[in-house]
């Protein structure tokens, strides 16, 4: 009896100290997690799968073609759920657990402990088995800025410039000349990165995967360069009509998604076309209510949304339409008669587009006589109303969209235009009728507009000697241009 008793005991005391090791090491793990800080990680690498649908997939195929070259390789399933059915030969990375979880159940580094990491795409195949080590000596032997290699899965890959600009909230492709290095590139591909890196970006695993690595590096300065000779067997997913219906349907969804996340409201594409992803007529604008001439993005070293100067233009291009066709003189004012002198355009930092008009001419506008008594929507979709504000109209982009266009009323008084109501702003002055007449055209916000005859004095009047030249936010006193 004392022998099995002894053999339970020290069964008992291993077990212990196994437990106690590694609960020690969990423990330090999620400290070192909390602090910023990785265990040392180990060679190898770590293969991801993140571009897959739940719906019709190739997952167990890849799962078999990878662990049967390389029987020891880490290989996990990303996903945002469980995929249903469950195939229990795959390993899940859950990236949204459930809330009795901790908060690091869903990090990548609880799960990769290997230097690097391929983001591989559903339906690709490991043949031969040296691929992955071929990229990873591609990587290994890349120029200093280089932190991404790809390789085709399937068709060819292209290399493109990638131009990512977070003040204008665009992202802009281009095929790359002859000796420039790749930001991006087109097709599918494999792509390998050290662990690190990946862990480094705040959206390691956003949807579309390639375009939101490629818009995070870039904003890094990280390069990208294509291994040559390297093709990665691959059967395109989904493989039916219905099945590629749906993924593309999932796909502009998830786009539309991340790209906000990113700060990205435009993508300029290799054909020149432009997908966007920020407010329209139906949706309200980008920004909150300004307080002291400041919209909220300037604070954040941002200038106006490309959604927002978009519908800026059309609701300027339509007012105009409309007040030249009821034969009202109009002209540009304040800062949009700045923007036109300057580039033709409105100012990129700008949240409205202001006009003058004369009073006496109100009548002539049925759109303004409808706005005198109320709000009025025109068959566009246009708001005309009665600014609350003060004495001056304002056209809105939309019942929703609250971008637009104020008309402030002016009229002659001894020479001398004026107006009933005043906003304080520095540069609402009155003005000689003379700078005004007669009124030319100039080209603005992708149309044409009226300006007073004498525009720069005018503008020199209001601004400053300088203002022309020397471009400043509407209210320094509270927020500077940068390099002023």
């Amino acid at each position: 009896m004392r022998c099995p008793l002894c053999r339970i005991l020290i069964a008992v005391t291993l077990l212990c100290n196994a437990l106690l090791l590694y609960y020690t090491w969990h423990l330090q793990f999620r400290s070192n997690v909390r602090q910023g800080t990785l265990p040392a990680l180990a060679p190898g690498i770590t293969v991801i799968v993140r571009e897959f649908r739940t719906f019709e997939h190739g997952l167990s195929d890849l799962n078999q073609s990878f662990l049967r070259s390389r029987p020891s390789l880490h290989l996990l399933i990303a996903s945002d759920a469980l995929p249903y059915p469950p195939d229990p030969g795959l390993r899940i990375l859950k990236l949204h657990p459930s809330p009795d979880q901790p908060s690091f159940a869903s990090r990548l580094e609880s799960y990769i402990h290997t230097r690097l990491v391929a983001l591989v795409p559903d339906g690709t195949a490991l043949n031969p088995p040296d691929l992955l080590d071929r990229m990873a000596r591609g990587l290994r032997d890349a120029a200093p800025g280089i932190r991404i290699v790809a390789a085709a899965a399937g068709l060819p890959l292209q290399c493109l410039h990638l131009n990512v600009s977070l003040k204008e909230w665009t992202a802009s492709y281009r095929p790359t000349t002859t000796g420039e290095s790749c930001g991006a590139v087109s097709g599918t591909a494999v792509l390998l990165l050290r662990s690190r890196d990946l862990f480094e970006l705040p959206y390691p695993l956003a949807r579309p995967l390639q375009s939101a690595i490629f818009i995070q590096a870039s904003l890094r300065g990280w390069g990208v360069q294509i291994v040559e000779g390297v093709t990665f067997p691959r059967t395109p997913f989904p493989a039916t009509d219905h099945g590629r219906w749906k993924a593309d349907q999932a796909e502009r969804q998830e786009e539309a998604k991340t790209m906000r996340a990113l700060g990205v409201r435009l993508v300029r594409g290799l054909d020149g076309g432009e997908r966007w992803f920020g407010c329209s007529k139906e949706t309200p604008r980008c920004f909150g209510t300004v307080v002291g001439e400041t919209p909220e993005y300037l604070y954040e070293g941002r200038w106006t949304p490309p959604c927002c100067l978009r519908a800026l233009r059309a609701t300027a291009r339509h007012v105009i339409k409309v007040l030249e066709a009821n034969g009202v003189r109009y002209w540009l004012e304040g800062g949009s008669l700045l923007g036109a002198a300057r580039n033709a355009d409105i100012i990129p930092w700008d949240y409205d587009v202001d006009l003058g008009i004369y009073l006496e001419d109100v009548t002539l506008c049925a759109e303004l006589r409808g706005a005198q008594g109320g709000s009025l929507v025109d068959a566009d979709g246009y708001v005309w109303e009665r600014a609350v504000e003060g004495d001056f109209f304002r056209v809105q982009y939309s019942q929703t969209n609250h971008l637009h266009v104020d008309l402030w009323p002016f009229y002659p008084r001894d020479g001398v235009m004026t107006r009933d109501s005043w906003t304080g702003h520095p540069q609402d002055v009155e003005f000689p009728e003379r700078f005004l007449q007669p009124l030319q055209t100039v080209n603005f916000a992708g149309g044409t507009a009226q300006v007073p005859n004498n525009y720069h004095q005018l503008l020199r009047l209001k601004f400053g000697e300088k203002a022309i030249e020397e471009p400043e936010y509407p209210n320094p006193a509270l927020l500077r241009l940068r390099g002023r």
